[in-house]
């Protein structure tokens, strides 16, 4: 089984990828968490590193290939990432989380260590903006289109278990036909 988990930064991607990871046993694979690395490799901001890979395609194309061929030769596999939806067109389960603005700012001030939310969103939105133009220059995507995944859940309204156990249905759902 291959399932994709998408949304905006701050939604809740990565911490329902390793729930999933973690309760079916299941490999992850994160483009966030690589991009993330590439900034700290490059002694980066996100926003920053963002605009140079604005500037510079190879970084997302490699990021978004690695995804694809993993996905494609592995099963039994989470593809965390904002395009994974994209990228992974075979997943059996493709999972879009939704937050509002204000929410997903309180968790990334929280997660990235922000002391001014102020500033965490004007680095969010900034990168969400880039990311868009990114993925509509690079593969014509329109992050928005929200037509191509299975689920779209509101991860405001509950907590990772929560969330866990509304996709370990959609999961049991599909293994049963």
């Amino acid at each position: 089984m291959r399932v994709t988990v998408s949304g905006l930064p701050g939604s809740g991607t990565t911490s329902l990828s390793r729930y999933l990871a973690e309760h079916h046993g299941f490999d992850m694979i994160s483009a966030g968490e690589v991009f993330r690395q590439l900034a700290r490799e490059h002694n980066m901001e996100l926003a920053a590193f963002g605009r140079l890979a604005e500037e510079d395609p190879s970084y997302d194309k490699m990021i978004d290939a690695r995804q694809k061929e993993i996905a494609g030769t592995q099963d039994n596999i989470i593809v965390e990432g904002r395009l994974s939806g994209w990228m992974v067109p075979q997943a059996d389960l493709k999972i879009w989380l939704h937050a509002p603005i204000g929410c997903r700012i309180k968790r990334i001030a929280t997660r990235d260590l922000v002391t001014d939310e102020r500033t965490a969103e004007a680095l969010t939105l900034e990168r969400e903006v880039c990311e868009a133009g990114r993925y509509r220059s690079y593969y014509n995507i329109d992050i928005n289109d929200l037509l191509i995944y299975h689920l779209v859940i509101d991860s405001e309204r509950w907590n990772i278990e929560g969330l866990g156990s509304i996709v370990d249905t959609a999961i049991a759902q599909l293994k049963s036909r």
